[in-house]
């Protein structure tokens, strides 16, 4: 009887675990093409909007920034088409490693697009944050020594820089590995074997933190060159317009990068330095998961940040603003008014009454 019961015992804990597990497939799943799908969307929408605008501004520093930002965003839209293709084959095989991907290719692939699509986003920001300050505190030099073509380059310059990180363990022999959650490819984290293990998260965290560093130091350059500049001319300059709205497109940028990547690269960092038998405390799943929606929040800069919707936001604003403190001083003239008129009234009044005998006689 009581070998029946533990019998019954284990059955009901395995078929509970196999439930647990499959709702966590499910939702898992349901996550990645969530996540691809709205990323698609607001990229590809994104991207609309910067391609139209490209093509209508004739001023070379807008011009220039709109090739940054229309190549941001396509890289965005090419990492989460690439990426969650990759999940999705991979819950699509059980994340059964072995079974699909005996040699490893689709591992060290996988990794390689994990490196390129992140580390890409950030050298291209950075890249626009030089150009921007540039253009705001050197405008001469801006319009005659960058050209077209010497965007192009730094384009392609980001994108090598990118690409030669990815293919790092790649080209050393030290492939990507499948993670603890086996739903995606990485560094080797777990117990390093050897310097190189050590050294190449490093890179990866290192140049990454660099970028977001030099962002910060030029966008918030720029910011207050173009501020010093709207407060020394107040009726504005031609063009200023345009610097301020890809001054506060740049500004959103930054914060973006800042709380998704911030974590992931700090995280790697920890992870790589950090003693052998030392656990964990935060997985690097979630940092990674945070990552991801860099890739979703860009595009809406570009949307949400237009000099339109800013326009739109600051009449707002400035109407309700208007209309509070026209209330305030219709309700101070009222107020004032009213108690002016009671001590007139007040004073008419008084002035009226016949004096008293007493008074009389004092006169008299």
């Amino acid at each position: 009887m009581s070998s029946n019961e533990s019998s019954e015992t284990q059955y009901r804990s395995e078929v509970r675990g196999s439930n647990t597990t499959c709702c966590h497939k499910e939702l898992s799943v349901t996550a990645s093409v969530i996540s691809m799908t709205v990323g698609v969307f607001s990229n590809s929408f994104a991207l609309f909007i910067l391609v139209k605008s490209y093509s209508r501004h004739r001023i070379k520093s807008k011009a220039s920034f709109l090739l940054f930002a229309s190549s941001l965003v396509t890289t965005d839209l090419l990492g989460h088409l690439i990426n969650g293709s990759l999940v999705l084959h991979v819950y699509r095989f059980h994340r059964k490693w072995d079974t699909f991907d005996p040699h490893g290719i689709v591992c060290s692939i996988f990794g390689v697009c994990m490196v390129f699509y992140g580390l890409s986003p950030l050298f291209l920001s950075s890249a626009m944050a030089v150009e921007r300050f540039i253009g705001v505190t050197k405008p001469i030099f801006h319009s005659t020594v960058l050209a077209s073509h010497h965007i192009r380059r730094l384009l392609a310059f980001t994108w090598l820089l990118a690409a030669l990180v990815a293919l790092l363990p790649v080209l050393l022999r030290r492939p990507y590995e499948v993670q603890s959650s086996r739903s995606w490819c990485f560094f080797h984290m777990e117990q390093p074997r050897d310097w190189l293990d050590v050294l190449l998260p490093l890179i990866f965290s290192v140049l990454g933190l660099l970028a977001l560093l030099l962002s910060i130091v030029c966008n918030t350059l720029a910011s207050c060159a173009l501020l010093q500049g709207t407060l020394r001319h107040k009726h504005g300059r031609r063009g200023t317009s345009y610097h301020l709205e890809m001054i506060c497109q740049l500004l959103g940028i930054m914060l973006v990068s800042c709380v998704c990547w911030g974590p992931l690269l700090v995280h790697v960092i920890i992870l790589s330095t950090r003693a052998k038998d030392e656990p964990s405390s935060f997985s690097l799943l979630t940092t990674v998961r945070m990552a991801t929606w860099n890739q979703i929040l860009d595009p809406w800069v570009y949307i949400l940040l237009r000099r339109a919707v800013l326009k739109k936001i600051y009449m707002l604003f400035h109407s309700r603003w208007s209309s509070k403190l026209h209330t305030s001083h219709r309700w101070q003239r009222s107020t004032f008014g009213s108690s002016g008129e009671t001590s007139k009234s007040d004073c008419l009044r008084y002035s009226r009454q016949p004096l008293p005998d007493t008074a009389i006689q004092y006169i008299t």
